[in-house]
């Protein structure tokens, strides 16, 4: 079940094995020009955020917050990528969007034949001061999603310059299984690739826990990122269990890493 889009861009001939490094994306695809772009680019993913407008009409837009509005809504996001073959993840950065959005993927996912995610920050992580979306309330709403679609469940966190930062603890790992072991969807866990040197025991029990599981690695632009790090995960764990959704500066450095 973990392979399941990589199956989807291995049988379109656009990667050459089942190993999540060869799965590309296109970031904050949130506005009207961007879909334009993102569509008809090479990159297999598009992730976009969804919130709920800030003044009437209430409806689900595409916007990262601060912003409160947008360009395009979800619905009008959703008419313009579903003839398309790109896989799509949609990033709720709030609980009231989460039901809204759900229904109208469910008037559309019956049409669409490529990968779909959902991400929510559910538990709250290292160095994360963010309130986590609550997980029951978010893991119900997307409960009646078609099986196949992924759940991408994070821990809130952030990265202060010229301190310690800690790696995900065994509690947060533990935590986070225990709320999605009985799903029945595919779920991928997003893990910041800052700090995978101090969560290499953490993560990788966290993966044996079920074959449902894969991890996203993820980072900010201004993040250092070890190339050993990533290379220690692709070496004990196997490929089609990790994706790298990284930004292009830091995918172009760590690229050699990822053909190993």
């Amino acid at each position: 079940m973990s392979e399941q889009t990589l199956d989807y861009f291995l049988n379109r001939r656009e990667i050459k094995q089942r190993d999540g490094a060869e799965v590309t994306w296109s970031h904050g695809v949130n506005s009207r020009t961007k879909v334009e772009e993102a569509v008809t680019g090479p990159t297999h993913m598009l992730e976009a955020d969804v919130i709920m407008r800030g003044h009437d009409p209430r409806e689900p837009v595409m916007a990262h917050p601060p912003d409160t509005d947008s360009d395009i809504t979800l619905e009008q996001w959703l008419e313009a990528v579903k003839s398309h073959h790109k896989g799509i993840k949609l990033d709720f950065k709030s609980l009231d969007a989460v039901s809204p959005s759900v229904r109208l993927l469910e008037e559309v996912l019956p049409k669409l034949k490529f990968p779909v995610w959902v991400n929510a920050d559910v538990l709250s992580g290292p160095g994360g001061t963010a309130a986590p979306l609550y997980p029951q309330a978010f893991l119900y709403a997307v409960s009646t999603l078609p099986s196949e679609t992924v759940l991408s469940l994070g821990w809130t966190a952030e990265w202060t310059e010229g301190t310690e930062n800690q790696g995900y603890s065994w509690d947060m790992v533990r935590a986070m299984e225990e709320i999605c072991r009985d799903l029945k969807h595919p779920v991928t866990f997003p893990v910041q690739a800052a700090r995978l040197s101090q969560s290499f025991s953490q993560l990788t029990w966290l993966l044996q826990q079920s074959d449902r599981y894969t991890l996203t690695v993820w980072s900010s632009p201004t993040d250092a990122i070890t190339p050993e790090d990533l290379l220690l995960y692709r070496k004990h764990t196997h490929v089609s269990r990790i994706y790298y959704d990284l930004p292009e500066c830091q995918r172009s450095k760590v690229s050699v890493t990822l053909q190993h």
